[in-house]
Parts: C-alpha cells; structure tokens; sequence
C-alpha cells in the first residue's frame, strides 16, 4: 500500500463499550436503573401514578443514552443545543458582494488599479 493507510468510516465505534456506550453512558443507565428498581422495592405499586414514578428514573437514563443519528446519542444532542442557544454567536457582516482581494493573484491586479496621466 505504500505507506498508504485507509481509515475506516466507523474508527469511534472500536474505542466505544460494546460499540455503543462510552463509561458515563453506562454509569448514567446503571444510576437510572438501580435508583428505579429501589424505588420500586420502596413505593406502593397499588396506585398507577406512583409506578409510573418508580420507573421514571430508569426510562429517563435510558432515553438520555439512546443512540442518535450524526450524534453519539441523545445526551450529547442536548449537550450541543445548550452550548448553542447559551454560547456566544459572532456573525461577521462583510455585504452581500464582497469581494477579498486577497485571493487574486497579481495578474488580476491591474485590472482593480487605475492610472492617472498628467495632462
């Protein structure tokens, strides 16, 4: 291959848990999941709204953890939200037809140069 090397398109996948979870992915999901089943070990489950309660924990760590498309997962989705609506924007306007002159080469410069003769 002569010194050539190819890259796979999925290298993060093989530094990932399983190819999905990072280390705090799985401590969030198994936070979520001990914290709901001892809430359902302590609360009276006779009642709909207090079992829903109980296993709020673990279906929000769960949805925090879920996979999503061109992100990791739904965490660092929110992650980049915050950081955008919070961080500092800088638009720099430069007109609708501006025009760097610094791109051109000097070929192109007598062309924006004007010669004055004395008369």
């Amino acid at each position: 291959m002569n010194g050539n090397y190819l890259i796979p398109a999925n290298t993060k996948r093989g530094q990932l848990i399983l190819g999905l979870f990072e280390l705090v992915d799985l401590i969030i999901l198994g936070v979520g999941i001990v914290f709901t089943i001892v809430l359902v070990a302590i609360v009276p489950m006779d009642k709909i709204g207090f079992a829903l309660l109980a296993i709020t924990p673990g279906l929000v760590a769960g949805f925090l953890v879920l996979p999503v498309a061109y992100y990791h997962n739904v965490r660092q989705l929110i992650t980049e939200l915050i950081k955008y609506f919070i961080g500092r924007k800088r638009y720099i306007w430069k007109g609708w037809c501006f025009l760097d002159e610094s791109n051109y080469e000097s070929k192109n410069e007598s062309k924006y140069t004007t010669t004055t003769t004395n008369k």
